[in-house]
């Protein structure tokens, strides 16, 4: 059973860890399928019965991105509000078609994991941050299974560093 990885980068070409873990899952194909929106929708058209279509296909979805401005990138955001509609994603006897479906969240975050704490710079713990997307999944009642972060990108650019990134990574997704 493969797995859907929905990356949302805006600049994955500059990207550091976000290009690298996709090239790390492009070795994997049996495993992962790797779906990049900015590249397929670089108008922002989204075409929204093939993704509905996409995503009936898979039992484990991963959107994979950027923490952007204590979310995600804008076309995320967007993909959320027309892909998950009512009578599909929920509010019918034919939504929740994504009910019981594995789900979860690849974020790389530009700080370190101290500056997400109630002590540090930003106040809050990444879990509390990325409670809307919980809330969305719950909503539509899939199996939301958290996230894997890798936090720091900004201090810590080094290929040594990125590699670090793989292997749990890797872990987070074959767990899932």
């Amino acid at each position: 059973m493969k797995t859907l990885i929905i990356v949302t980068h805006p600049d994955i070409d500059n990207s550091a860890v976000n290009k690298r873990w996709i090239e790390e899952l492009s070795k994997h194909p049996q495993k992962f399928d790797i779906h990049q929106l900015y590249k397929i929708y670089p108008d922002e058209k989204i075409d929204v019965l093939a993704e509905q279509n996409l995503l009936e296909q898979y039992q484990k979805i991963i959107f994979q991105f950027p923490f952007y401005w204590f979310s995600s990138p804008p076309l995320l955001k967007k993909w959320f509000d027309q892909v998950l509609t009512r009578g599909w994603a929920y509010g019918s006897k034919s939504g929740f078609r994504l009910g019981d479906k594995k789900i979860g969240l690849a974020i790389t975050a530009g700080i370190d994991k101290e500056a997400y704490s109630a002590e540090g710079f930003y106040k809050y713990k990444l879990e509390e941050l990325t409670t809307p997307f919980e809330l969305t999944f719950n909503y539509i009642r899939a199996d939301y299974r958290s996230f894997y972060a890798y936090y720091g990108i900004e201090l810590n650019s080094t290929d040594e560093w990125i590699e670090k990134s793989i292997t749990p990574y890797l872990n987070f997704l074959n767990q899932l």
